[in-house]
């Protein structure tokens, strides 16, 4: 029996209706929107919101508060490729076991070590201690920002722990390992949504059962799997390695253990779940402006199907990350900035006729409502932005 084979078309009305970009596939369920993606990328706290609200009937930045916040069934956590996300309670469980826990292990060796290094001469007595300390803390009065911690604690924050040419108080670097290992969290930013600045809370008092109960790591490292190939499949081995950050046995296994069946793709093997080989119907036009890092800009090691490898280098950085993009029909088209006055400036990279060139202006438009008063920086802006801002 021959491979199945997905071209690009295909893969492009797969990304427009599962991320939800054309306008039939909205919904107001941000925790489904989160679940649908896997998770939001968190690193630029200003693209949770708007990942959500591109792909919302009736975009709300305040129904990303009452998820994160009030409701909490959003979680913002360390996991793959130690970046920071937000997640639904059992994709934040997955990720934490199949991801989040090998980077929290050599943390906190790092962290052993570097106490020794400063001259502490039982850093495993030491780190225990201070976390007994800080989790005591919380729990007796609730979420706190670091400093606010260090305040409370100033033997601890006392502590200079040397990293690099760098000295940090203790309590700084016990949070940070603590919030990989899931006994912290973090809960309401210092400022506004735009803010990156969260104060902590004792993981499970924030949510029963904080990040979850243990899981074994390979059914943990599949389950996440089978989430991602339902969201991004087909995607090939690599772009599943490379988006969970994983080692080539890890995804191997996990890609078995999911049944994962192997198709081709324009760019070589890719992967879909048994149960998904199919043709999914054409969603009809859509447009979207997704903020910096967004789930479906990042989502892919290979992104040719979506993007024109001649305008990589206006969209990404040099480190790979994916500037504010205009989507038409499933493909990156340009780009988008908010100016000082608000305005949201479009560059068009692509010739995508009037009416969708229309459907961007209009929701440029939309946005610049929606945003309101508010005025931000992209955390990693595409090399195109400074020309918009100019």
């Amino acid at each position: 029996m021959a491979t199945p084979h997905i071209d690009g078309v295909q893969r492009r009305h797969r990304l427009v209706t599962r991320h939800r970009l054309a306008a039939a596939h909205r919904t107001d369920d941000v925790l489904r929107i989160a679940d649908d993606l896997v998770a939001l990328h968190s690193t630029d706290p200003v693209s949770v919101y708007l990942s959500a609200a591109a792909r919302m009937a009736t975009p709300s930045l305040d129904a990303l508060d009452t998820a994160l916040y009030t409701d909490r069934s959003l979680l913002r956590h360390h996991a793959m490729r130690r970046t920071l996300w937000v997640f639904g309670h059992a994709h934040t469980r997955l990720a934490h076991h199949a991801a989040t826990v090998d980077v929290a292990a050599v943390q906190h060796r790092n962290l052993l070590a570097q106490l020794a290094a400063g001259g502490i001469t039982d850093p495993a007595g030491w780190l225990a201690g201070a976390r007994a300390q800080v989790h005591e803390l919380l729990v007796a009065q609730g979420p706190m920002p670091a400093r606010q911690v260090g305040l409370a604690l100033p033997e601890l924050a006392a502590t200079s722990i040397p990293i690099g040419p760098g000295v940090y108080p203790g309590h700084a670097r016990t949070l940070l390992v603590m919030g990989f290992e899931g006994e912290v969290l973090r809960a309401r930013p210092t400022g506004t949504w735009i803010n990156g600045q969260y104060r902590w809370a004792a993981a499970r008092d924030w949510v029963p059962g904080g990040v979850g109960e243990p899981l074994d790591r390979r059914v943990a490292a599949a389950g996440l799997a089978r989430a991602y190939l339902r969201a991004y499949g087909p995607a090939t081995r690599d772009d599943l390695k490379w988006w969970a950050g994983w080692t080539v046995a890890v995804t191997k296994a996990a890609l078995a253990d999911v049944g994962a069946v192997e198709v081709t793709v324009e760019d070589g093997t890719g992967y879909v779940l048994p149960d998904d080989v199919g043709e999914v119907d054409d969603p009809g036009p859509s447009v979207a402006l997704l903020p910096g890092l967004d789930p479906a800009t990042m989502g892919w090691k290979a992104r040719a199907f979506h993007l024109d490898p001649g305008i990589v280098g206006e969209m990404f950085d040099r480190n790979g990350n994916g500037g504010p993009a205009v989507w038409v029909d499933g493909r990156i088209a340009g780009g988008w900035v908010q100016r000082r006055d608000g305005e949201i400036a479009v560059r068009m990279l692509a010739d995508v006729g009037t009416e969708a060139r229309d459907a961007v202006d209009a929701a440029a438009h939309a946005l610049r409502e929606l945003l309101g008063d508010v005025r931000f920086s992209v955390r990693f802006p595409a090399p195109m932005q400074a020309g918009l801002l100019a």
